[in-house]
């Protein structure tokens, strides 16, 4: 009897993760995107490298005036702690 559930209950997830998969297929087909929106836009990741090259202000300065954390200026502007 469990066996014959356990079978069921595979099947089922198996229909899911597929409609799952068509969906996100369409949606990209459509022109969505997922995941979360990035915070820096590449003109403010051109401001920001050229601010952390010219060696003038602190990062946690451009942290706060770009509203981020100190993390994300060196995870997506190339910034070594």
């Amino acid at each position: 009897m469990f066996h014959v559930f356990g079978a069921l209950a595979e099947f089922e997830r198996n229909l899911i993760r597929e409609r799952t998969l068509a969906g996100l297929k369409a949606a990209r087909a459509r022109g969505r995107k997922g995941g979360r929106p990035r915070k820096l836009s590449p003109k403010d990741l051109k401001t920001v490298r050229a601010l952390l090259r010219s060696g003038d202000v602190s990062v946690s300065t451009i942290a706060e005036q770009f509203r981020v954390a100190r993390s994300t200026l060196y995870r997506n502007a190339g910034a070594s702690p």
